[in-house]
């Protein structure tokens, strides 16, 4: 496996944990801070996938 394969699926796995996250949390004040640990899992997972 090259390092571009290993890149990709990491930031597939990212976009996969930062939606569940943004699903699953719940509608408090806790939840805000879990939606956005969410988003900032998933840009960064976006991020990889361009390079």
């Amino acid at each position: 496996m090259g390092t571009r394969t290993l890149r990709r699926i990491g930031a597939g796995a990212a976009i996969v944990v930062g939606a569940l996250l943004m699903w699953l949390s719940p509608e408090t004040p806790a939840g805000a801070i879990v939606m956005a640990a969410g988003i900032a899992i998933e840009l960064v997972g976006i991020a990889l996938e361009k390079r």
